[in-house]
């Protein structure tokens, strides 16, 4: 482990850029896969490899399940009563619990299908409206689909969360679109909104267990548990904020590396039309079966893109040993999971874009291969993968199924820009503007 050398005040800040996950990994590649830097006074521990991430997440980790708190998260998370920023301990445990039996879990997230297929189909609606009244091929004539995948998985967070969507017109809709793109802290003030409502409206309301969305689920679950008012908004704000990103965020990346391969394209379009056939109606979830090359395309698209390239931060609890160095207690420690599946020691060819290497693989998202964790592993990995994954698999395969695709004016794919956001969570800068050709079999 590297004591890396840091200025007063400042600590190691000087050393990193905007894109932090980079500046790390190449701090890593100078210095090794266990650093622990100073972010001005604090220290982080800096986990760059699969076999550190191994012991922060399995071996130790329950030394390392706490949070770091800070005071825009105590104000944003409702003092800490959400799941992602909440303390380890029995609040945390409860809530979680919840989440995964009664919210995120398998039996709930197919309760759902329904809106997304419905969802998927005003999606796929849209795009071909927009062909209609646009044949060209030019930038003019392009869909911005980062645009479209961005109302597609809000409004399906929307009905399943609170049971209606606010994209389709109206003052309360046009008002929730504006705002949801502001700050983070507006984003709060939206769910205080929104969520409110839903609550007042629940009182002396009767819904079938198919109707309830899950701010009902929830209300439902008061008598028996610790859950109050405020913890739903902050489990609701949750699935916002994880939910709409995460899913956003990997369908624009997935459709950018796409384009960028044209022959992985075909192929999955082959894959998908093949199963299919010339299915008029848009593919639904039982079309999915056998669909493995699709399931490699977003796999894959997850190792170069993770939604969080720097896990959620940890803090030690007390003092531990990792790789024989001594780790004080409250220590902070960041998982650059953007690096870990970038990694030649695990990855032959590690920065191309190659779905076939996870044809023939068993490897999951649920953290159990530590050379692969994109939402985490251990204690605190994210209870909301199947929520959050539930939604690419149908929009993806609609629209590869759907439309051939291609870049305005006649541009190659290699010279599609894709140039990353900053901050925790990474975007592409420039929106997805393409061109979308119905597909007429």
């Amino acid at each position: 482990m590297v004591l890396h050398f840091r200025k007063p005040i400042i600590g190691n800040l000087h050393q990193l850029g905007q894109h932090l996950q980079r500046s790390l990994q190449t701090l890593a590649q100078r210095h090794g896969p266990l650093m622990l830097l100073h972010f001005g006074s604090v220290p982080v521990l800096v986990v760059s490899s699969d076999e550190t991430a191994r012991e922060i997440m399995k071996t130790h980790d329950i030394t390392f399940a706490n949070r770091p708190k800070n005071t825009f998260f105590k104000k944003f998370c409702y003092n800490f009563k959400d799941v992602a920023s909440a303390p380890y301990g029995e609040y945390w445990r409860q809530m979680k619990s919840i989440c995964v039996l009664n919210l995120l879990g398998n039996t709930r997230v197919r309760s759902f299908r329904g809106v997304r297929e419905e969802e998927t189909k005003s999606m796929i609606d849209n795009i071909t409206k927009h062909c209609s009244s646009s044949p060209s091929s030019s930038i003019s004539s392009a869909v911005n689909l980062s645009e479209m995948l961005e109302t597609l998985t809000n409004d399906v967070i929307c009905r399943v969360a609170l049971g209606r969507k606010y994209s389709d017109g109206g003052e309360r809709g046009r008002t929730f679109k504006k705002l949801a793109g502001e700050l983070t802290l507006v984003m709060w003030r939206i769910n205080e909104i929104v969520v409110q409502e839903h609550i007042d409206e629940f009182r002396g309301l009767t819904k079938n267990e198919d109707q309830k969305d899950l701010v009902d689920v929830l209300l439902c679950l008061q008598a028996d548990s610790p859950i109050d008012r405020v913890s739903i908004k902050a489990i609701i704000l949750d699935v916002f904020v994880g939910g709409t990103d995460t899913s956003f965020t990997l369908l624009e990346w997935t459709m950018s590396e796409l384009l960028r391969h044209p022959r992985i394209m075909v192929k999955l379009q082959n894959e998908v039309r093949g199963i299919v056939g010339k299915k008029t109606d848009i593919i639904r979830e039982d079309d999915l079966v056998g669909m493995h090359n699709l399931k490699a395309v977003i796999k894959e698209t997850l190792r170069l893109h993770p939604s969080i390239p720097l896990l959620l931060p940890r803090l030690s609890t007390q003092d531990a040993q990792i790789n024989g160095y001594d780790i004080n207690a409250n220590t902070q420690v960041i998982v650059n999971a953007w690096q870990i599946g970038r990694d030649p020691k695990s990855y032959n060819k590690p920065e191309e874009f190659e779905p076939e290497r996870f044809l023939d693989s068993a490897l999951d998202y649920k953290g159990n291969y530590f050379h692969y964790i994109p939402f985490g592993a251990g204690r605190r990995v994210c209870p909301g993968i199947q929520f959050a994954m539930a939604v690419q698999e149908i929009a993806l395969a609609n629209l590869v199924h759907k439309f051939d695709w291609a870049l305005p004016d006649g541009a190659r794919g290699e010279d599609l820009d894709m140039t990353e956001s900053t901050g925790a969570s990474v975007r592409k800068v420039y929106p997805l503007k393409v061109v979308a050709i119905p597909y007429l079999g």
